[in-house]
């Protein structure tokens, strides 16, 4: 479990109410909250980034585009998360910075913002369906996201 990573981005104000880790028994699972769509995919995108290195230590100096395609929202989540892992462990890179420029329950397009890392406090496999389920609040938007370890 990487806790101590995760502690890191959220316990400041500023990320609070972006994301939290929560317990489970073998992997990494975050709560993430947005006022809307885009806000939800970018917080989950950030605690994602969270949970692998000092996301606010990332020298931003690398720019990629990414669409992606699903059959509803929580397949868009697990895409778009996965594209990031996908072009994190290509290239070596971490994005802690998004601009989604649209997203919709069928895709999502975007422009994301990274750098390299030195320190990695650990990796992630993959993004999971368990427990995914993008709901309605009074708030915005919610979801709990699981990922392999």
């Amino acid at each position: 479990m990487l806790a101590d990573a995760a502690l890191v981005c959220y316990d400041t104000i500023v990320n609070r109410d972006r994301f939290k880790e929560i317990e489970h028994t073998a992997d990494i699972a975050i709560q993430v909250w947005g006022s809307d769509l885009p806000e939800l995919f970018v917080n989950a995108a950030y605690g994602m980034a969270c949970q692998v290195t000092d996301a606010q230590d990332v020298d931003v100096a690398v720019e990629r585009r990414i669409d992606v395609e699903g059959e509803d929202l929580e397949i868009v989540m697990v895409e778009w998360l996965g594209e990031l892992l996908y072009l994190g462990e290509r290239d070596g890179l971490v994005f802690t910075e998004f601009d989604i420029l649209e997203v919709t329950s069928r895709g999502l397009r975007a422009v994301v913002h990274g750098g390299p890392v030195e320190t990695y406090h650990g990796h992630i496999k993959a993004v999971t369906f368990s427990e995914l389920e993008i709901t309605r609040t009074d708030n915005g938007y919610e979801t709990t996201i699981v990922f392999d370890v």
